[in-house]
């Protein structure tokens, strides 16, 4: 049974989704603060979490920013703002998915059955723990990542869109196949968010970002990771 942490200081709405979430044979912890919801959360380590925006103690952007640098838990953002710069911020944060209040029951639930289904693949993959590409290592357990002796300042999305690429050297992946691993397949952004993040990439791993060596651009598909035989210092470290 998973069990999925509500963190929603609306009581009526709280006890809603915590009766149909139960009732659909979840477990359900539920919390009205911000502050004890990261607390709940690395205690009780749910399979996922429901996170209102705006909360007391502790505002939805603040807790998804530091839960995402913690763990993989899925996060969907529960939100009354329309305004789609305040979606992406969350999304750019480590959640995976948003819903704009009001959202229907069915609709609640088949993004949480997504998102579970997302992260149990992610649990199940084989993708070793240390990945070590030229003068790039990547360690997964402890999510940090070295150009030669140098330890790079990766944001969460942009530890796992290198994860990605080395994991997949060689292959060209497509923005849709980024988007799915990364963000998970009920992401709802656009494109734009995988080349932003490339773009970040770059600034980090690439001696001259508008040159890459590393991270190549596929016309029409994506972007491929490729080991360069020549290996300059990278600008930005």
């Amino acid at each position: 049974m998973a069990t999925i942490l509500v963190v929603e200081d609306d009581q009526i709405l709280q006890e809603t989704l915590q009766y149909n979430l139960e009732q659909a044979g979840y477990s359900v912890i539920a919390t009205g603060d911000g502050i004890s919801g990261v607390d709940i959360a690395r205690r009780q380590k749910p399979d996922l979490i429901l996170l209102d925006v705006m909360l007391p103690g502790l505002d939805g952007f603040s807790i998804c920013r530091i839960l995402a640098q913690e763990a993989t838990v899925p996060i969907v953002m529960l939100t009354a703002l329309q305004d789609e710069s305040h979606l992406i911020a969350g999304l750019e944060l480590g959640a995976n998915d948003y819903l704009v209040k009001p959202f229907s029951l069915g609709e609640l639930l088949a993004r949480i059955r997504a998102l579970l289904r997302w992260s149990a693949r992610q649990a199940q993959a084989t993708i070793p723990d240390v990945l070590c590409i030229g003068p790039l290592r990547l360690d997964r357990e402890s999510r940090r990542a070295w150009y030669e002796h140098r330890e790079l300042s990766l944001s969460h999305k942009e530890f796992d869109l290198l994860t990605c690429l080395m994991y997949n050297a060689g292959v060209a992946l497509s923005r849709d196949v980024l988007l799915e691993k990364v963000w998970g397949e009920r992401f709802v952004g656009s494109h734009r968010t995988v080349d932003v993040h490339i773009r970040w990439l770059r600034e980090k791993v690439e001696r001259d970002p508008s040159n890459p060596i590393f991270i190549h651009t596929v016309r029409g598909i994506g972007y491929r990771f490729e080991e360069p035989i020549e290996v300059p210092l990278p600008a930005n470290v």
